[in-house]
């Protein structure tokens, strides 16, 4: 992408609306524009960081044997009458009516939608287990949105649903889950620690949300240090085996934020393994047994030739929320930083004289070897705007071309996340950026 020709609208100036670092960068960036209070338009930038994650949480959750459908965002109200929830749920459900006066509403979650559409297809314990999911824009009418998309009204999420013959079959789902979502926010560049929550609106008597360790973090976490060290990607797990073992290590070690916190559990925890800090929640899994199926009549015959309702689960990752959490996570008093494997591009070419034909030579020259994924910054500007803007928007990578050094075929090379500098050849720096 050209930056002479991008739809990119940054602020020098910070929003006064804009409370939180993530909120801040994302508006001066150009990532999102508010349209009304909560709800935001996804730019350029914004969007390829977006997709990046949304790619990221696909291809875990079909490495997990997980299957991607979307379902509407408009849903019947008589589902959620079936299974009790519709008056329960609150004023965050959106109630509208249709032309013929029949209740509908903008979907908060998908557990109503999803158990009709397969108690439409299951007859036998043989069609178990299975597990679906989407990623699909939600409604919540938050009170109070603030924070941009951290607490916004509408959403991206990924929501998935397990369905399962017997109880042991279910917390294998969950375990599945479990440990696919440790490896999801490892490969974006983040360390999220699983901790035991309350299930809430959505039911259920086990529940886990994952935390991301930020400063800027809207809760107290408290955690036993080993879980910090552990590498989710150190090794490829088997989806088909027993994988409590893995799912034992991170929940036989303390971990709470503070609405779960434990005193006691927590003083016995040594105090030099005790870490406490802010985080922000990125996903929550869900057992919910028969809660859904029960209520909504959806049976199929177990193995004796009995009839039974099927053990239920659901998972949800935030994924517009994810690309708040990782800037809250990753940037300093210049700009983002992004993590490479979610950047919306993998370098920035700063172009510093325009015009200059060595200059424009190596530019273009570094330009084609990524035509997908580089900013090359060709416009008319200072230096200092450009360094300040390249700041601001994360880039991993800033490939440096001045007068100076393109007349002797060299380049500066700055790593966004650790702010080294290097001078290479031209030559060497391609083959240090490419994969």
């Amino acid at each position: 992408m050209r930056l002479s020709r991008a739809f990119l609208p940054t602020l020098k100036e910070t929003p006064a609306e804009a409370q939180i670092a993530s909120h801040r960068l994302m508006l001066r960036a150009g990532l999102i524009r508010q349209t009304t209070a909560g709800i935001y338009a996804w730019l350029p930038l914004g969007l390829r960081v977006l997709r990046n994650i949304g790619q990221i949480v696909r291809e875990e959750q079909d490495r997990a044997g997980s299957q991607e459908i979307l379902m509407p965002t408009i849903q019947a109200a008589e589902l959620w009458k079936e299974s009790g929830r519709y008056e329960d749920y609150g004023k965050e459900m959106l109630r509208i009516r249709d032309r013929h006066d029949r209740e509908m509403l903008y979907g908060p979650t998908n557990e109503e939608v999803i158990t009709d559409i397969f108690k439409g297809f299951a007859r036998s314990y043989r069609d178990l287990p299975r597990n679906l999911y989407q990623i699909q824009w939600k409604f919540r009418d938050e009170v109070r949105p603030r924070f941009g998309v951290m607490r916004g009204r509408e959403f991206l999420m990924k929501d998935g649903y397990s369905f399962d013959i017997s109880p042991e079959a279910a917390r294998k789902s969950y375990h599945r889950m479990f440990v696919s979502y440790l490896r999801t926010f490892a490969r974006m560049g983040l360390k999220a620690i699983p901790m035991r929550a309350d299930t809430g609106p959505i039911g259920g008597n086990l529940s886990h949300e994952f935390i991301i360790l930020a400063e800027t973090g809207e809760s107290q976490v408290f955690l036993h240090r080993d879980l910090l060290a552990y590498d989710p990607l150190a090794e490829a797990p088997d989806y088909d085996g027993d994988l409590t073992p893995h799912v034992d290590f991170w929940t036989s070690r303390y971990a709470a934020t503070d609405e779960m916190h434990d005193e006691a559990a927590w003083n016995a925890v040594a105090a030099e393994e005790q870490v406490s800090a802010r985080g922000i929640e990125v996903g929550h899994i869900f057992y919910f047994g028969t809660k859904y199926s029960a209520a909504m009549g959806f049976q199929v015959t177990g193995p004796e030739g009995n009839p039974v309702h099927p053990e239920m689960g659901s998972y949800g990752i935030g994924v517009s929320r994810l690309v708040a959490a990782a800037i809250e996570a990753n940037h300093d008093e210049n700009g983002i930083k992004w993590p490479d494997a979610i950047a919306p591009y993998k370098l920035a070419i700063l172009n510093l004289k325009s015009g200059d034909a060595a200059c424009d030579a190596v530019c273009e020259r570094i330009y084609a070897a990524f035509p997908e994924d580089a900013v090359y910054d060709d416009r008319p500007e200072r230096a200092g705007v450009k360094f300040a803007d390249a700041d601001l928007m994360g880039f991993p990578w800033q490939v440096v071309v001045g007068p100076r050094g393109a007349a002797a075929g060299k380049v500066e090379l700055k790593r966004r996340m650790t702010g080294e500098r290097e001078e290479l050849s031209v030559e060497d720096a391609l083959a240090k950026l490419r994969p």
